[in-house]
């Protein structure tokens, strides 16, 4: 078991290396397109982790998030919207403008996220299973709707961000640059999921998925050890949302399409459900085969539908538990 951790160890500092080294050596080279997939990447790897939380350690088969994950995109879209035309998003009780400063929308993103997720998650989490499975998606599909019907932020159109956040002394436009904030972003967000998993809270969490019964026979109840994760799994979520919609300086309702909770969904099941470098791993061959055998056909998705259905078959412990020969536990 021990040797088999060692492996998994060196297989996440790989993975961590490989991310860092590929933009830098297209920076390198003057290939800014793949510093920019190197930060898609990141991206939807850290939204991966976002959801790692709700469903690898927690149990909790979210088909909702792409909602806070479009969420932090229109929060970073509509905050650059009245930035940039120096308007009010709010003028009562007190007046709340546009930002242009990168901490101050992430920041904002976790907090929609979080409020929204505390909504949805009191009356998901009374329920369990598939009934659990359509109430987020339900959820996410009112955010989704809600959203087409806002002209002033571009409806079914979407909305462009033609002013660019950043952050004190660091020019988030230049591409390297903002890999890096995103690869620090990701990097520090693994490293709270790995200290949460290895605390009293995580392991009231995995409790709680296993057998609620008997964590509530030891005087702590389920529902709130699920409701916070719930809730913290979309913080992460929406904090990636923002940095999409800073990546792509764009943001629409697809976003909160229910197709893009199964990509997330995608991203965790292939690079290993609860390991701590899944999302990245998985992230990393979604992105490289839509990128690449999507340059060749548009049938891409089969060779997709292949490997996933590989990996549920064969690997259950994900690309991660493949590379580390390390089955997961539960």
């Amino acid at each position: 078991m021990g040797a088999a951790l060692n492996r998994e160890m060196l297989v996440n500092a790989a993975l961590a290396l490989l991310l860092l080294a590929a933009p830098l050596i297209a920076f390198a080279l003057d290939e800014p397109f793949y510093v920019a997939l190197a930060s898609r990447v990141a991206i939807l790897a850290l939204a991966g982790v976002g959801l790692n939380l709700a469903l690898g350690i927690g149990g909790m088969v979210s088909f909702g998030h792409a909602a806070f994950f479009g969420l932090g995109g229109y929060v970073a879209g509509i905050a650059a919207l009245h930035a940039f035309e120096g308007s009010a998003f709010l003028v009562w009780p007190f007046e709340i403008g546009g930002s242009e400063h990168m901490l101050v929308i992430c920041l904002v993103a976790m907090a929609v996220s979080a409020a929204v997720a505390l909504a949805i998650g009191a009356i998901s989490l009374r329920t369990t299973g598939v009934y659990f499975i359509m109430i987020t998606l339900a959820f996410a599909q009112m955010i989704y709707y809600f959203a087409i019907s806002l002209p002033t932020y571009g409806g079914e159109d979407g909305l462009s961000i033609y002013l660019r956040s950043g952050l004190p002394g660091i020019e988030a436009d230049d591409p390297l640059t903002f890999f890096l904030v995103c690869y620090t972003l990701l990097l520090a967000s693994l490293f709270c999921m790995h200290r949460l998993v290895d605390s009293r809270f995580g392991a009231a969490l995995q409790c709680a998925r296993m057998n609620p019964e008997r964590l509530a026979t030891l005087g702590i109840a389920p529902y709130p050890v699920k409701l916070t994760a719930f809730t913290l799994s979309a913080m992460v979520t929406g904090l990636a949302g923002a940095l999409f919609a800073e990546l792509n300086g764009f943001v629409s309702p697809s976003m909160l399409s229910w197709h893009l909770s199964g990509e997330i969904i995608i991203f965790v099941i292939l690079g290993g459900v609860g390991r701590l470098f899944g999302p990245v791993a998985g992230a990393a061959l979604f992105i490289l085969l839509e990128s690449f055998i999507g340059g060749w056909t548009d049938r891409w998705q089969l060779v997709l539908g292949l490997i996933l259905l590989s990996v549920v078959l064969f690997a259950r412990g994900g690309v991660v538990g493949l590379l580390a020969g390390r089955a997961r536990h539960d």
